[in-house]
């Protein structure tokens, strides 16, 4: 039997990220979310406009997301209530929210350069993508109690680095699903992947079909790069 119900929150679950940023000072930011996904080489972020991250992506346009394995949730959980703002504003204050100007050390994890960006990447994480921010979209902007402080974030993958013991034996380019297990947050609690239930027919699709120009662009970039450097 269904029910009608209003939940606060409908986080049915999603991979928990983490978005390395640069201040102002240029010390960098670390901060973890969950609301991600992918289409292509492009990388959907929804955040608050307020938080640290937004105003320094929105400032220098780069980022780094690193995905955690489910191995790291105490790491990813050390970042849990803390901010890279001070003053800690009122609404974070009063969820407990306190100040840490060193998200990575508070994490217990390692910044390592990036290869086109200026943040650095987390290095215990298993998969980097090095993004640019290419636009980002206001949500819920027909209402006034809302407008303007939620922004899903459009970013396009330049460089993905992944953990070699990820990858398909057979193809240095893709992951194996079996080996990679994610950090998943649903409803506020970590959870994990379970065992592959069963054949999916869309698993009948060679990966390459799906392959995006930004691919060719983020190569290209990186060669122009390369040759200025």
């Amino acid at each position: 039997m269904h029910l009608a119900v209003e939940p606060s929150i409908l986080y049915f679950g999603t991979p928990v990220v983490l978005v390395s940023t640069l201040n102002e000072d240029s010390t960098p930011n670390l901060a973890p979310f969950s609301s991600a996904f992918w289409l292509g080489w492009r990388c959907l972020l929804g955040m608050a406009t307020s938080s640290k991250t937004a105003g320094n992506l929105a400032r220098t346009r780069q980022c780094a997301v690193n995905l955690p394995c489910a191995a790291q949730v105490a790491e990813v959980n050390r970042l849990a209530l803390t901010t890279g703002l001070s003053p800690v504003p009122p609404h974070k204050e009063a969820r407990g929210y306190r100040y840490r100007p060193d998200k990575f050390g508070a994490a217990g994890m390692t910044p390592v350069p990036s290869e086109t960006i200026g943040p650095p990447r987390a290095a215990e994480c298993p998969v980097h993508l090095e993004c640019v921010l290419e636009t980002a979209h206001p949500v819920a902007g027909d209402d006034e109690r809302l407008s303007g402080r939620i922004s899903c974030f459009e970013l396009r993958v330049q460089r993905v680095h992944v953990d070699d013991s990820l990858l398909a034996h057979d193809d240095p380019d893709r992951i194996d699903p079996d080996k990679w297990r994610p950090l998943i947050m649903s409803f506020q609690r970590f959870y994990g992947l379970g065992a592959e239930l069963a054949d999916s027919r869309l698993a009948s699709i060679p990966e390459r079909m799906y392959r995006s120009p930004d691919i060719e662009r983020a190569r290209a970039s990186r060669a122009v790069a390369h040759r200025s450097g």
